[in-house]
């Protein structure tokens, strides 16, 4: 059997070493381009990461504007219907106001046409009853008559002047 006391010192030594230059290749070749692939790895992933959050904030930023645009759109929007409104309104009244003008002045017109009317029907008459007068007039100076003939005359007058009537 093995025994812990009779331990080769050479090979030992031997093998220190075998391992000591195997730990300096294995970290000069493996580890040295292990650790730099790990650091490049790191300050890409950490890269990354940045991109990420700047993208982020970009996109917050943005879809802030898009919603203050779209506030903003909708405002214009409720003027404009507003302003439509009241151009609407105003010009319905205009319409109105004219309209009530124009009646007025029509109204106007016929009333003075009316009366203009009636002034000339009131001349007419006024004619009428002179030129009857006369006639009535000339005929009670022809003859002196009793007056069952006169009211005969006046009926005979009436007659002749209904005729022109």
């Amino acid at each position: 059997m093995f025994d812990i006391y009779e331990i080769e010192w050479v090979n030992a030594v031997y093998q220190i070493l075998g391992f000591l230059v195997l730990l300096f290749l294995l970290k000069k070749f493996a580890f040295g381009p292990i650790m730099d692939m790990m650091e490049k790895r790191e300050a890409h992933i950490a890269e990354q990461i940045q991109s990420a959050e700047k993208n982020r904030d970009e996109a917050e930023k943005h879809l802030k504007e898009q919603r203050e645009a779209i506030q903003e759109a909708r405002q214009e929007a409720r003027e404009i219907v507003e302003n439509s409104r009241k151009q609407s309104e105003q010009q319905a009244n205009e319409i109105i106001a004219e309209a009530r003008k124009k009646a007025e002045r029509e109204q106007r017109e016929r009333l003075a046409e009316i009366e203009r009317e009636k002034e000339e029907a009131v001349n007419a008459i006024r004619d009428q009853v002179s030129s009857l007068s006369v006639l009535v007039a000339s005929k009670v100076i022809e003859k002196e008559l009793d007056e069952k003939e006169q009211e005969k005359l006046i009926e005979d007058t009436l007659k002749e002047v209904g005729g022109d009537l």
